[in-house]
């Protein structure tokens, strides 16, 4: 009798396993299907991610090129183009040059219109490295026409630790600072950064030869160290691999740019 009673007893849980799983299926299908669906989707937009980041590399390198043939028309519709792309770092890259453009040609206007794009090219920006360069070109533009409160409000956030371009922020302030007649000012900012162990070799000895600027009493000749400054190259954009941007790699096709990493 008890084997019949365990026995009738087993029957009923098998019933009970059955009913649920047939209740259970649709929603463990629906389940599945959701996933799959979030993982073709993830998949999709990656892809169409990375297309639009070949194509923004592709037209940005094709702008410097141009640029580098003095064909400046070419490489500002081309960058107009990269501007306008989904590719965070590449539109960044691409409205500093076009501010770059605008500076060349000297007008108050286009300074305007150059600080206008920088201001884009920062907020455009996924990280530091690439929009702290695009505040460092604004606050250059403007160095020796803004009034020094402007100046100091471009700069100033840019110093702080952790940022990349901290030491040209400071030796930028000092040029401001000079311009504006502080002396002593500019001369601590340039001794600290002539001190400073994490300073490029060149900006050491450029805060050296304004210490002894200052010291001599030749200030004067300072507004044409700004403008040589401003003319400096730009500080050199660093990929994710140590490589610098727009740097040709080994087995790499010439003209193709190393793309950022992915924004």
């Amino acid at each position: 009798m008890t084997d019949l009673f365990e026995e009738v007893e087993e029957q009923l849980r098998s019933d009970r396993y059955r009913t649920l799983v047939r209740k259970a299926a649709p929603w463990v299908v629906a389940l599945a299907g959701a996933a799959l669906a979030v993982a073709l989707a993830i998949w999709a937009w990656q892809q169409y991610h990375q297309k639009v980041t070949d194509k923004a590399s592709e037209q940005y390198s094709a702008g410097l090129t141009a640029e580098a043939q003095g064909d400046n028309a070419t490489a500002a519709k081309l960058w107009d183009a990269v501007s306008k792309s989904g590719s965070k770092a590449y539109k960044s890259l691409a409205l500093m040059q076009l501010g770059a453009l605008k500076l060349g040609d000297g007008k108050p206007a286009d300074v305007k219109a150059a600080v206008a794009l920088f201001d884009q090219a920062a907020a455009a920006a996924p990280d530091d490295l690439i929009g702290d360069a695009a505040r460092l070109k604004s606050a250059f533009a403007i160095l020796d026409t803004a009034p020094f409160a402007e100046v100091e409000g471009r700069l100033s956030p840019l110093m702080k630790d952790g940022h990349p371009y901290r030491v040209q922020a400071r030796e930028a302030l000092a040029f401001a600072k000079l311009l504006k007649g502080d002396s002593a000012g500019a001369r601590g900012d340039f001794v600290v950064i002539s001190q400073s162990l994490d300073a490029p070799e060149t900006a050491r000895q450029r805060a050296k030869a304004a210490v002894d600027l200052i010291d001599t009493g030749s200030a004067k000749a300072v507004p044409a160290a700004v403008k040589a400054a401003e003319s400096l190259p730009p500080p050199m954009l660093v990929g994710p691999d140590g490589v610098p941007m727009g740097a040709v790699r080994q087995g790499q096709p010439q003209g193709q740019a190393q793309a950022p990493a992915q924004q």
